[in-house]
């Protein structure tokens, strides 16, 4: 697998969060993602982001362009050194919040993307990872 153009932002503020929308959207639609599949990215995308905010006190993501065969993708993957997620399980299950939302978050995104992957211990950080394909 080619990987290419590993970017990584930092993530403090919401502005961070409207910088890393558009870079996203920007790599898929250079690697021809529809609209459909960019709005589902960037979506996962935001929602992780704020995560990384709100409950890791921030943290940066990492932006890498994958290339398999005939396949093209985005690897997205959001860390912090927060207090970390006691109960994975609980935690992906919609409509479980602890700061008042919706509860869609991680569970949303795990839905949005083609591929997910979380790490995360009490008192050690959260890494969440999502990739998305597009077969060409």
């Amino acid at each position: 697998m080619d990987e290419r153009g590993k970017l990584t932002l930092p993530l403090q503020s919401d502005e961070d969060v409207v910088r890393l929308r558009k870079l996203v959207r920007d790599h898929l639609i250079r690697l021809g993602f529809s609209l459909v599949e960019q709005t589902k990215m960037v979506t996962a995308a935001s929602e992780l982001a704020r995560n990384t905010l709100r409950y890791g006190g921030g943290g940066e993501a990492h932006v890498v362009e994958m290339h398999n065969g005939s396949k093209r993708g985005i690897r997205l993957v959001f860390s912090d050194q927060g207090p970390g997620i006691d109960n994975i399980e609980l935690a992906l299950t919609d409509g479980y919040t602890t700061g008042g939302g919706l509860g869609l978050g991680l569970s949303g995104a795990k839905r949005l993307a083609d591929e997910f992957d979380i790490r995360t211990a009490p008192g050690a950080g959260t890494e969440v990872t999502i990739i998305k394909w597009k077969m060409f």
